[in-house]
Order: structure tokens, then sequence, then C-alpha cells
């Protein structure tokens, strides 16, 4: 990719990112230009790359042909005041924060800036993210393959109408926490049955692990799947039918609606 890619803001989803861009080579280091408010020791640390590290956002602005903005929500309406105008003809710009929709971005930064908002998962940290963007504009193909391939160098990525990624955060960008919670709930049991937590932990992780491959990988229904694993009259389906009674599906159902609900007011309050 023959781009310079900048990114405003270097926090957690941030790093991920260009140590995606960085694994995957998608451009010379020399590419990538990051500005951060304030360049700590830490900060310093971590670049073992030596990426170009500055504290001037328009600096970033005026040499990026892709900009990320990886900042929190409460900052955009400061941070759009500064840039606006500044922003190069042609240059992409990636927003990353829930809530901030393509037209508070455009009302912002002006129609004619090429806008794309997208929404990665932590799980981006470890390489296994899964992003969904949405196009504020018409791109080249080029263009948008560059796009894809940044988001695919940390997992997989889809476009979608960005009226559902209210709907994308609830199933994938808030997931991990309730995934968490089961492999938590899952060690707790086998930590009653007599087994160490730090292999409990281990089994009930690899277990999500491997069944989540399973779906992505077999192509098959995860009924379909689950009922592979149940014998008749066996131990799973007593399990799963106890899981049933408790509300098991259902409650994760309502969560994603009560956090898809969320997600339109928080989104509402930054307009």
């Amino acid at each position: 990719m023959d781009r310079v890619i900048g990114f405003i803001g270097y926090g957690n989803m941030g790093q991920a990112m260009v140590n995606a861009i960085i694994r995957e080579k998608l451009v010379p280091i020399e590419n990538i230009i990051i500005s951060k408010k304030e360049i700590t020791q830490e900060t310093i640390d971590r670049n073992k790359h030596n990426i170009r590290i500055t504290t001037d956002n328009l600096e970033v602005v005026e040499k990026a042909d892709i900009l990320i903005l990886a900042v929190k929500p409460n900052i955009y309406d400061k941070l759009l005041r500064e840039i606006r105008g500044q922003i190069k003809k042609g240059t992409i710009v990636i927003s990353i924060a829930a809530g901030i929709t393509i037209s508070y971005l455009k009302e912002r930064l002006g129609e004619n800036v090429k806008i794309i908002r997208a929404m990665p998962n932590t799980p981006a940290l470890v390489g296994e993210g899964m992003t969904a963007y949405s196009l504020g504009c018409e791109l080249e193909d080029k263009e948008l393959a560059d796009v894809e391939s940044i988001f695919n160098s940390f997992g997989l990525s889809q476009r979608l109408d960005e009226k559902l990624l209210n709907g994308f955060t609830s199933i994938a960008g808030s997931s991990p926490a309730y995934v968490y919670m089961m492999i938590e709930a899952l060690a707790d049991g086998g930590v009653r049955e007599g087994i160490p937590r730090n292999l409990a932990y281990t089994f009930a992780a690899q277990a999500v692990l491997g069944s989540a491959k399973m779906v992505l990988e077999t192509g098959l229904h995860p009924g379909e799947l689950k009922d592979k694993v149940c014998s008749p009259g066996g131990v799973t389906i007593e399990a799963v039918a106890n899981l049933e009674k408790n509300g098991f599906r259902s409650s994760l159902i309502e969560a994603v609606k009560i956090c898809t609900e969320k997600s339109k007011e928080i989104g509402n309050k930054e307009q």
C-alpha cells in the first residue's frame, strides 16, 4: 500500500491497529505517523518500531492519506474543530468511536471529506477482531481494498449499512464481555468439581475458542453443531435442557436488545 497512515490518538485500539499494520507489512514503518496528547516515557518504551510520534494533530493531518481518529467520543467535537479545513483532498478519514455518526462527521468536517465509520472490537488486540464499517462516500476499488486490508490485518471485517452498527456493537463489540462472563462461570463450575482454577480457565477458554472456529470454518449452523455434541439421553443434552429452563438464550437475546438501545441513546446524546 503506497499510502501514509496517520493516527490521532494512541490508546489500546490504536496500538492494536498499528501493531497489526506493521506485522502484516501493509506499509513501511516510515509511512505511519501518530499524534498523542502527551508523549510519556511509557509511550517511548512501547514504541519499539521507532514510529514517528508527535503531539501535533495537524502534522498528522497534513501527511496522512488515511487518517484514523482513535480518540474517545467526548474529544471529537474539539478535535474536529481543530482539523476542519486542514484535511488533504482525497484523504480517507476513518472514525472508530462508538456513537459518532457519519452525519455528525460530515457536518463538522464538510460534505466533500471521504468518511468511513468503523467499529472494531477488543479482540483486535490479539489479532482476532471483528470490525464492521459503513461508508460515508463512494470509494474507488483500490481505496476500499486498502481500507479493508487495514481492518483485516487484525481480524475480520464486514461492510454494513450504518443503521445496523448499533446492533453490531451489541453482538460483536460488547459481546466479548458476555463471553468472558461465561468463561468465568464455566471455570467456577469446574473449580466446584475440584479442577484447579488456572486449568479451569484454560479448559473453558479453549473450548470457546475451538467452538467459535468450528462455526467459522465449517459453515454449519450453530444449532447443528450443538446437536452433534448432544447424544440421546446423554450428559450434554441434560445440561442444555437446564440452560433453556433458566433462560440462557433469552437472556443473551435481551442483552443484545438492551445494548443496542443504549448505543442509540449514546449516539443521540453525542449528536
